[in-house]
């Protein structure tokens, strides 16, 4: 797994990415927000950001005076990769049942 994928933040982002599409800056902020139940230091959520960006697994946009984010092809197919590599160990058998 490459290192980018690491991060929860990062995971978290590309997930909301995945399931709603592009969204603004605020909006994948306020949505981690609400699931973490806790505020997220802006330089931190928007360094993560800049970290997908930079990678490429994430672009950004400016539409008016919003910067909308999307997940590019390697980033949705890593995400997929990870979501069935997560769902591999969810389903397997434990041999202490």
């Amino acid at each position: 797994m490459s290192k980018w994928l690491q991060s929860g933040r990062r995971r978290d982002v590309c997930f909301l990415l995945v399931a709603d599409g592009p969204l603004r800056g605020q909006q994948l902020k306020s949505r981690l927000e609400a699931h973490y139940d806790d505020r997220l230091e802006p330089k931190s959520f928007y360094g993560s950001l800049s970290a997908l960006v930079d990678a490429g697994f994430v672009e950004k946009r400016t539409e008016g005076i919003h910067d909308v984010y999307a997940l590019t092809d390697p980033g949705e197919r890593r995400m997929r990769e990870h979501v069935a590599w997560v769902r591999e160990c969810v389903d397997a058998e434990d041999p202490n049942r």
